[in-house]
C-alpha cells in the first residue's frame, strides 16, 4: 500500500487488490489491470497511463474510486476529493498509483513493470533537470523576447513615444 496527501492535508492509502480493481472499473471506467501491458513480442502498451497522465479528471476519478472506502469513512464526497487534488498532490497521488499498480502484479510481470516505471521516472527527472537549468539562466528570457519580437514585428525595446 502506498499513500499520498491531498491539498486539504488528508492522507490517503492507495490499495489495489481485485476488489478495488473492480470498483475502479465500475465507478471510473478505468481498468488499472491494463495500465501497462507487455505484448508477446515484448512491445509495451501504456496508452491508459498516457490517458491518465493527460486527463487529470480521469486520474482523480480513478483515485477516488480506489480510495472510496476511506472517503466514505471520512465523509468526503467525490467533489470534495477532486477539489483537494491539484498541483503537487496530483504528482504524489500519481506516484502512489503507479507503485500500487506495479505491486499488484506477480513476478515476472512486476519486475518488468518496476523497470519501466523506473525508466520513466529517470526520464522525468532528466527532463525536470533540463528545465531547471533553462530556468536558472537568462536563456529562457532571451528565447521569449525573441519570440515576442517576431510575433509583434518589433524588437524587444519599447518604441519611442509618439507624443
Amino acid at each position: 500500500m502506498h499513500t499520498f496527501t491531498d491539498n486539504a492535508g488528508r492522507v490517503w492509502t492507495a490499495n489495489l487488490n481485485v476488489a478495488t480493481l473492480k470498483r475502479v472499473r465500475a465507478l471510473a471506467g478505468v481498468d488499472l489491470a491494463s495500465a501497462i501491458l507487455v505484448e508477446k513480442d515484448g512491445r509495451v502498451e501504456a496508452s491508459l497511463l498516457e490517458r491518465l497522465a493527460s486527463d487529470p479528471a480521469l486520474l482523480v476519478d480513478a483515485l477516488f474510486a480506489l480510495c472510496k472506502d476511506e472517503a466514505d469513512k471520512l465523509g468526503v464526497s467525490d467533489e470534495d476529493f477532486g477539489r483537494a487534488m491539484a498541483g503537487d498532490a496530483i504528482l504524489g497521488a500519481t506516484d502512489a498509483l503507479l507503485d500500487e499498480i506495479v505491486d499488484f502484479f506477480p513476478n515476472p510481470k512486476r519486475a518488468i513493470l518496476q523497470r519501466l516505471v523506473a525508466a520513466a521516472r529517470r526520464a522525468e527527472t532528466a527532463a525536470r533537470a533540463a528545465l531547471d537549468k533553462a530556468l536558472s539562466t537568462d536563456e529562457l528570457d532571451r528565447a521569449v523576447d525573441s519570440l515576442l519580437a517576431v510575433s509583434t514585428g518589433s524588437s524587444t525595446n519599447s518604441p519611442a513615444s509618439a507624443g
